[in-house]
């Protein structure tokens, strides 16, 4: 169902610049107010209202570029257009079955007064939920093919907000959370004492990521990001500390420009999403809707599912990615002398997918399987991999042919190193490996400093790289999880196939760091998740002691908390990341990894606040099944919880996974308790979280 109604077209011609600064041209929607303006010296400037109070001050727009350093000012307003659109589409997978798209639409043209007399349009989009904007760039005569050298994009907020951000890294997103306010960024000893992160390239101190959430001392929730990155740099924010603007800072390429553009073109949403409520925050679809809808036609063969994989037994340092010992251990034939430490070989494998057949997890990944980790990282080479060469303990066709007899698909491991020239070049003879052999997915990775040399993972050039790997494993209908790429802005609705990224601080520092405080997980979701589902690696068992040589070394969660993520962190492709044998010594336990489901028909956001606590209800893709899962950070919390979202009338079988009396992250992660119990929507349930701890529920509909 799509309505659209156009009802306002106008074109107006001014004689000064500054007739819009008397009356901006205004939309609202609900609780939100944009204004529109150009000032005295032909600046477009943008104001944003929540609930009648100022959300954002007056803040400015527009470019540098290279052939025109003030393509921000000296702009005439020339005419405006509105209209409104209310439609609802089904996602292919996600987190409900239904989107609405509700917006009112204000697009601006502006021409400058003198010069060239270029033209620039700003097209604004207000939901009931906050605003996204973005700049085209229309066909005209003098303009062709430019260069940005800046985007002045500005975001001034009234206050010295509260702020959850990482530093304004151009290769990495992995940093644990700081929270302050405005006027204490400062990401430079963040950066400095980050040493377990590979690659660390922030040169602008008072720099941020978005998705950047904030909290104004009087309430107001508000989160800064962006939609539909494609052919540009990914946008960083650089924090005033003294007026509390930010404004837009784009990641450079290896020459130090930041965009390479070709009229007519545009570029992506800026998103603000605003709420007196935190749990709006993360209800909102304002990121997916501002995408454009799936390539992709045919998309039967997009199936979410769970898996297991020969992968955290590497990071704690149990077996190894590479086969030899390093590439010189060599014997008389110049063969590879084995180290009897290879993870990914054949008896290993089997060993993960028998597990997979028993416990309904539907596939398995295989990380090392193919020749080349001896000399894989740190030397900014660029042919490092070729993709379909697997060591000789690794039979890849005999370990096809057992996952299928067993019902289990396999998930392809493509390591780049961070050579996506090299990637690039074989991206049609690995996809066409993956197809071979039955491989439905695939994961990629992109540790290391960039190839070309001199791009960063977060430029416009990489941007485009990894698009162009979505495509391609698209046409071998192939799904895509994405390691070390560029933070998501909802592509997941124009390529669905592109299930989940990293892109984000996950389990994995646990492994081998510091790993992440009990806060981390309840600011992921206000933060790296507002753009798209993050493959965390949840289902870590063996809590502590699991790190050879490093006795003291332990996840900053409880068990429970670990099964509860399944439910707070999304992800389509969700892995049970532990080893088998941690598992089976927790059967009980599993049963809720074995049992929760990967795909939605709808989602309640029970209870939110960013870095305290989180609970979500989620019920299963065609079913009338619901599971739940709270998440607290280092305090210990009671929650009570309405189950009303439940249907009236229907009975239901629920268990309860939870911290037991004596659990703690730090003295006691793994103690847990089972209670069992019938629920109807007039239940209600205290449940008390330990600190770093957590509650998972399984809510079957009664036979």
């Amino acid at each position: 169902m799509k309505k659209v109604f156009a009802y306002i077209v106008a074109l107006s011609f001014f004689n000064v610049a500054y007739a819009q600064e008397k009356s901006p041209v205004s939309v609202t929607m609900n609780k939100v107010k944009l204004e529109f303006m150009v000032d005295q010296a032909g600046q477009p400037a943008y104001a944003l209202f929540y609930n009648q109070k100022p959300a954002l001050k007056k803040s400015f727009l527009g470019f540098s570029l290279a052939d025109d350093s003030t393509f921000y000012k000296g702009f005439k307003l020339i005419g405006t257009a509105k209209k409104q659109v209310d439609e609802n589409w089904k996602p292919v997978w996600g987190e409900v079955s239904t989107i609405r798209n509700h917006y009112e639409e204000l697009t601006v043209h502006l021409q400058q007064q003198s010069g060239l007399q270029r033209k620039l349009d700003i097209i604004f989009r207000v939901f009931e939920d906050g605003v996204g904007f973005r700049y085209e760039f229309p066909k005209q005569e003098n303009l062709n093919y430019f260069i940005v050298t800046d985007e002045h994009t500005e975001f001034t907020l009234t206050g010295d907000h509260k702020s959850f951000w990482i530093p304004g890294d151009y290769d990495s997103n992995e940093y644990i959370y700081t929270t302050s306010k405005i006027s204490g960024i400062d990401n430079q000893p963040v950066v400095n004492a980050a040493t377990d992160i590979a690659v660390r390239t922030a040169p602008d101190r008072y720099s941020v990521q978005t998705p950047l959430m904030l909290k104004s001392d009087d309430g107001l929730y508000i989160n800064i990001h962006e939609a539909a990155l494609l052919n540009y740099p990914a946008m960083q924010l650089h924090a005033d500390r003294g007026t509390y603007k930010l404004t837009a800072s784009l990641v450079p390429d290896a020459v130090g420009n930041k965009a390479y553009l070709n009229a007519p073109c545009h570029t992506p949403w800026r998103t603000i999403i605003l709420s007196d409520k935190a749990t709006d925050i993360l209800s909102s679809k304002l990121i997916l809707n501002l995408n454009d809808p799936s390539l992709i036609e045919n998309t039967s063969w997009i199936k979410p599912m769970k898996f297991v994989g020969v992968w955290w037994e590497m990071q704690i340092g149990k077996s190894t990615w590479s086969y030899a010992k390093n590439r010189d251990d060599k014997d008389a034939d110049g063969k590879l002398i084995p180290s009897g430490l290879h993870g990914a070989n054949t008896q290993n494998v089997k060993r993960y997918i028998d597990f997979a057949a028993k416990n309904n997890i539907q596939a398995v990944l295989v990380e090392g399987w193919n020749t080349g980790w001896e000399d894989w990282f740190g030397n900014w080479k660029e042919n490092v991999f070729d993709f379909v060469t697997p060591y000789p303990d690794f039979d890849i066709k005999g370990i096809s042919d057992y996952a299928a007899a067993k019902g289990i698909k396999m998930i392809m491991h493509n390591e780049t190193s961070g050579s996506a020239t090299n990637y690039e070049r074989q991206l049609d003879t690995a996809y066409r490996l993956m197809n071979k052999y039955g491989y439905p997915a695939v994961k990629t990775g992109y540790v290391g400093k960039i190839i070309p040399r001199g791009e960063h993972h977060d430029g416009q050039w990489m941007v485009q790289h990894y698009a162009r790997v979505a495509q391609k494993a698209a046409d071998h209908l192939v799904m895509l999880d994405a390691h070390e790429p560029n933070r998501p802005t909802g592509l997941q609705r124009t390529y669905p196939n592109w299930m989940a990224s990293e892109s984000g601080r996950g389990n994995e520092y646990n492994a081998f760091s510091t790993g992440n405080p009990p806060a981390h997980e309840t600011i992921l979701p206000f933060t790296r998740l507002m753009g798209g589902p993050m493959d965390y690696t949840p289902g870590i068992f063996k809590l502590k002691g699991y790190a050879p040589g490093n006795a003291g070394r332990q996840l900053h969660t409880t068990l429970a908390k670990q099964l509860a993520l399944y439910v707070t962190l999304y992800s389509p492709l969700q892995m049970a990341a532990d080893l088998p044998e941690n598992y089976e010594a927790h059967p009980d336990a599993f049963q809720f990894i074995s049992d929760v489901a990967v795909d939605w028909d709808d989602t309640k956001i029970l209870e939110a606040e960013p870095g305290d606590y989180l609970t979500i209800a989620r019920k299963a893709k065609g079913t009338g099944d619901w599971f739940l899962g709270a998440i607290t950070n280092e305090n210990r919390r009671t929650t009570s919880l309405n189950l009303n979202f439940l249907e009236k009338g229907k009975s239901y079988d629920a268990t309860i996974y939870m911290d037991a009396p004596n659990a703690d992250w730090k003295t006691n992660p793994e103690a847990y308790q089972l209670k069992k119990m019938k629920v109807t929507s007039s239940t209600k349930l205290n449940l008390k979280l330990a600190a770093g701890g957590g509650a998972a529920l399984s809510i079957k509909l009664s036979k």
